[in-house]
């Protein structure tokens, strides 16, 4: 379908969502690298976090997108030889595409400058451990650091940021490319390794591009995954700076591969990327993760799916206003429904802690129920678990627990 130079909403919304890969048609088995390759050209990167209290971050986006797919898929592309996927910070911690490592090495080379305070600090202050502590992931990688850590005092503080040196030091040595991950261990811990231990003999030897030519490159992979997008939505799917960006934007559409369009209701100017397509309708039924690209940068969330999204994980119990790890709903091209999930893996069931409408769905409560209440059983299954829970609040629960009732075998329906 031809793409107009004035999109209204709706078709701005299903050419996102297309770029994304909402639009190709669902595996007719049991999901394979075939599969993953076309989801990876879609997303571009796939962000990390640890939170666990219903799957690892990095493995809903296939799933959003695959349906229910063997996690291993993953593991062995990000993990083992020949690996697709390396560990690098994208949009945050992220696995990204092995080919897209030159394109991130300016960033390796400024991690004196631009990476955190502390790891920054040790680099400068304690140069000597750096050097040991790399000759030890030389010497004995892949390895963790509670293997390498010597008596180094940890000092006190908050949870999560109790590094020893010696941690701080492998985490500057990964930003600055010097050594990679060469996958995680069954508590989320880095493996680390040198770079030729993890990627591609290729990739290794593949000449640098300068600077000016990653960050085109890197652009345009956010375009092609955004499809229309703001100048900072391209900037912000690889955590770019404007002063970079800018006249990356200018060259790409002076080249054609961007075009200035006009999107109902954006008061800044819009970019399609000439493989965006405009799809008729998008017949999606999903949840996403909160970390999915389709929502991570908030603003493009509320302008297009008119959702003021927020992740509430850090915020006090008292005044969280949906849940803890809340996932939106994606039904057809809207989102209409925000649920909060969580894995009871001893007891086997998908836990409901609560179920909300998307304010200003203007979809029937019911039918918004009848659609989750089958995503709900089919994510239960894809996790392993054999029974949904009824939804203990929100203003959805009600519907929700009526079409999870109504699911027969699909879902049993626990107190």
């Amino acid at each position: 379908m031809p793409v107009p130079e004035s999109l209204s909403l709706a078709q701005a919304r299903r050419i996102a969502l297309a770029a994304q890969g909402f639009a190709d048609p669902a595996p007719t088995g049991v999901p394979t690298r075939r599969h993953l390759r076309r989801v990876l050209d879609r997303v571009g990167l796939i962000q990390i976090d640890s939170v666990n209290v219903l799957q690892r971050a990095h493995y809903l986006p296939l799933y959003s997108r695959l349906g229910p797919y063997p996690t291993d898929l993953l593991d062995r592309a990000a993990a083992h030889a020949p690996r697709e996927l390396f560990e690098y910070w994208g949009h945050e911690a992220s696995l990204i595409p092995v080919d897209l490592q030159p394109a991130l090495r300016w960033r390796m080379a400024r991690a004196r400058d631009d990476a955190w305070g502390g790891i920054r600090r040790i680099a400068v202050e304690q140069p000597e451990l750096v050097a040991r502590v790399l000759a030890e992931v030389r010497e004995h990688g892949p390895v963790t650091a509670a293997q390498i850590e010597q008596d180094t005092m940890r000092p006190s503080g908050n949870w999560g940021w109790n590094w020893s040196a010696v941690k701080t030091a492998l985490e500057y040595l990964f930003w600055a490319g010097e050594i990679s991950s060469a996958g995680r261990t069954s508590t989320f811990a880095r493996r680390y390794d040198v770079p030729e231990r993890v990627l591609p003999p290729r990739v290794v030897a593949a000449s640098t591009p300068s600077e000016a030519q990653a960050h085109r490159q890197l652009v345009e992979v956010a375009a092609r995954c955004l499809g229309v997008a703001a100048e900072p939505e391209l900037r912000d799917y690889f955590r770019l700076s404007a002063a970079a960006v800018r006249p990356v934007v200018a060259d790409l559409v002076a080249d054609g591969i961007l075009r200035p369009v006009r999107v109902q209701g954006w008061s800044q100017p819009a970019y399609l990327h000439h493989r965006a397509r405009l799809p008729r309708w998008i017949r999606a039924a999903t949840l996403l993760s909160p970390f999915d690209p389709v929502v991570w940068e908030r603003a493009r969330t509320e302008r297009l799916f008119g959702l003021r999204y927020r992740i509430e994980i850090y915020v006090p119990a008292a005044q969280r206003v949906h849940g803890y790890y809340v996932l939106p709903f994606l039904d057809g091209d809207r989102l209409t429904a925000l649920v909060d999930l969580k894995a009871d893996r001893a007891a086997g069931v998908l836990r409901v802690p609560a179920a909300w409408p998307v304010p200003g769905a203007t979809t029937d409560p019911e039918q918004t129920a009848t659609a989750l209440a089958g995503e709900l059983a089919r994510m239960a299954g894809w996790l392993g678990l054999s029974q949904v829970a009824a939804p203990a609040a929100g203003d959805l629960a009600g519907p929700l627990t009526r079409a999870l009732g109504a699911a027969g075998a699909r879902a049993v329906v626990v107190g």
